[in-house]
């Protein structure tokens, strides 16, 4: 395994566990600032239009090898 191929899979490794370390954030001041169902969702749907966003423009790099 070389250089190029174990940082590529140690980016999507540590970059899915941000995602994830973020949602439990997320989650987290929801409850203790009791969001309630409205602002829960709110918050997620803002953390996850960013996670979209990333993936969306991932996914257009590799389809046209930029």
């Amino acid at each position: 395994m070389n250089e190029a191929v174990f940082s590529q899979i140690a980016m999507m490794v540590f970059l899915t566990g941000l995602i994830v370390w973020m949602g439990i954030i997320v989650w987290d001041l929801a409850k203790k600032s009791q969001a309630g169902r409205f602002g829960t969702i709110a918050l997620f749907t803002v953390l996850g239009a960013g996670v979209v966003g990333f993936i969306v423009k991932t996914v257009l790099v590799e389809i046209m090898q930029i």
